[in-house]
């Protein structure tokens, strides 16, 4: 599937995403423990990846997101990858995704979502659950486009710009994907109506407005309570469909390195999510292939 037939598929009713990549993968039973987290398993066990993809497109997603959110050039050259092989190891996330659209008995077509992580993602301390890191916005463009062009090169359908947690890096990231010729949506981590570095998302969501590249803005990896409005206020920043996929509500502990809490993530609020303007609407962390079955059958029922 061309990645300009994205746009058009997200014209024609709400797309189904998968959910989160991690649990999946620990469910299979492989060790996520590391900096590269998923993004590990691309350098010991893509095979791995290509089963998790599957699973959930055999759920009913009809898109996957790969296993890039973690991985960058600087994180793959601690474990002594080069620059070739960090480019190959990116946009193989993006074949191995393909593969399993391939591999799955699905109906209909399946599309694949290139992860950009944020900045914080790549310091696997927690960061991008606050922002703000000190570098400017000059430095992120420069972090982000580099890998930006090497997942692009490998065909994606749309690039998923995910839960980035602040304004200045939502900004640096728009001014990276310009002229890639790739669709993006822009999905910020969120808490309380503001992004995790403070800012009302409103303000956020209007980034978008006049961003030709952006086909969808909206949130994910927050609490499903906070999804609920968080909604309403992309749909009204600027008129673009809304992407939305919270975590299970469960909340993760970046000292202990351990999710707590309670999940309170529910298929039944996707019918507030669509009619409220959301396109594209799944699952982030915790949120699993049993949750996107049920969410997908809500989707249908619409």
């Amino acid at each position: 599937m061309a990645a300009v037939d994205f746009a058009a598929a997200l014209a024609g009713g709400p797309l189904v995403l998968d959910g989160g990549l991690s649990n999946q993968l620990e469910a299979e039973g492989h060790d996520l423990s590391d900096a590269l987290w998923s993004a590990r398993l691309l350098m010991e066990g893509p095979e791995a990846i290509v089963e998790a993809h599957r699973t959930y497109y055999e759920a009913g997603a009809r898109v996957a997101i790969t296993a890039s959110y973690q991985a960058s050039f600087e994180g793959f050259a601690l474990r002594g990858a080069g620059r070739a092989t960090a480019e190959r190891l990116l946009g193989l996330s993006v074949e191995l995704a393909r593969q399993a659209a391939e591999e799955a008995e699905a109906a209909g077509p399946l599309w694949v979502a290139a992860s950009v992580g944020p900045y914080g993602a790549v310091l696997a301390d927690g960061s991008e659950y606050r922002g703000r890191y000190g570098l400017s916005m000059a430095e992120l463009e420069a972090f982000h486009r580099p890998r930006l062009e090497a997942l692009v090169a490998a065909g994606p359908d749309v690039l998923a710009i995910e839960t980035i947690p602040d304004v200045d890096e939502a900004l640096a990231v728009l001014r990276a994907v310009r002229g890639l010729g790739v669709p993006v949506w822009l999905s910020f981590s969120a808490a309380g109506g503001r992004t995790r570095a403070g800012q009302p998302l409103d303000e956020a969501f209007a980034l978008a407005a006049d961003a030709d590249e952006v086909v969808a803005v909206g949130v994910n990896c927050c609490v499903p309570g906070d999804a609920d409005a968080a909604v309403r206020s992309a749909a009204a920043a600027g008129g673009k469909p809304v992407v939305v996929y919270p975590n299970s509500g469960e909340r993760w502990d970046a000292v202990a390195r351990r999710w707590v809490g309670e999940p309170t993530f529910r298929a039944d609020r996707v019918a507030g999510w669509l009619a409220d303007g959301a396109r594209l609407v799944g699952g982030c962390c915790r949120v699993g292939p049993a949750a996107i079955a049920e969410l997908a059958r809500v989707v249908r029922g619409s």
